[in-house]
């Protein structure tokens, strides 16, 4: 049995090694596509500028463009007192920045923090959550949305956003080009023929293999947050019984989306594929609520 500290560590290190697998596949991925056309390292320069220009923009008001698509509005003390006060003395418990808060009109129950950085945060909740949850339970999901806060889940699965449309950049401009005969290099020697097969099979399997890894740390950052959830509130019980009642709500919140949901607590669409086995799990945004009562009654 793990206590809270060893549940920590042991996500940070998972994720740690997810993320640098996920670097060195863009790294090997744009080295052979930029090897296939014939413009080498260029290809991948050129890339990492283009896409970095494109998702600069969406990176820096992502709070802005989820909050719009999600029809959430700003949340006030005086009509959410509960969620507000909650807020408010968590944040002083772990000496963040009071975030803002919005609240979605849907009976659905979720909730999701989004933002830059702590100083830039969001934290968003329905208004089903909070009709349904006590105060206690209630305090186990903001601590929750608190620790992506802090842990800089926020900003990371930002960048892994970006490292996704990247590499499907990437590949949509190889298929492209090959297609076009625009590359540099028409030598039919075996190294260019073994690049060029390379690079195809790379472009048109790549983007799958890059949301797979981008589905696989928004798991592990989400057991992470529950494990630095109850550091925060010091009472497991409280985000337990939570997630229990989140389990049993069988309606998708209509705001949500593919794009969005691996921001929230639990998956927004309702995507159930338990029956099924082990590979459907590997297109899941959140581990099963099962893996994760269990691992929330093993801390202590």
């Amino acid at each position: 049995m793990l206590n809270i500290y060893e549940q920590i560590d042991a996500n940070k290190n998972k994720s740690n090694l997810i993320i640098g697998i996920f670097i060195c596949f863009i790294c090997v991925t744009a080295y052979i596509l930029g090897q296939a056309n014939g413009y080498g390292l260029s290809y991948t320069g050129f890339a990492l500028i283009i896409s970095g220009l494109i998702s600069f923009s969406s990176y820096y008001y992502s709070d802005k463009i989820i909050l719009t698509i999600s029809r959430a509005k700003p949340a006030s003390k005086k009509d959410n007192f509960m969620f507000y006060t909650v807020v408010e003395n968590l944040c002083l418990a772990t000496q963040l920045p009071m975030p803002k808060l919005y609240v979605i009109n849907d009976t659905a129950l979720n909730a999701f923090a989004t933002g830059r950085d702590p100083k830039h945060a969001v934290i968003c909740v329905t208004s089903g959550l909070l009709a349904t949850l006590d105060r206690t339970e209630l305090e186990g999901v903001i601590a929750h949305e608190l620790s992506h806060i802090k842990n800089y889940d926020i900003r990371l699965m930002s960048i892994v956003v970006i490292l996704v449309g990247m590499i499907t950049l990437m590949a949509d401009w190889f298929l492209r080009f090959s297609l076009r005969g625009k590359g540099k290099n028409n030598d039919n020697n075996q190294l260019q023929i073994f690049f060029i097969i390379t690079g195809f099979i790379l472009a048109l399997l790549s983007p799958l293999i890059a949301n797979l890894i981008k589905l696989a740390i928004s798991r592990r950052r989400e057991l992470l947050a529950d494990a630095s959830a109850v550091k925060i509130t010091r009472f497991p019980p409280g985000l337990t019984r939570a997630l229990e009642k989140i389990s049993k709500d069988k309606e998708p919140l209509e705001a949500a989306n593919k794009a969005t949901a691996h921001l929230y607590i639990s998956d927004p669409l309702k995507n159930r594929h338990d029956s099924i086995g082990w590979f459907s799990g590997l297109f899941n945004t959140h581990p099963p609520i099962s893996q994760r009562l269990a691992a929330l009654k093993q801390m202590s």
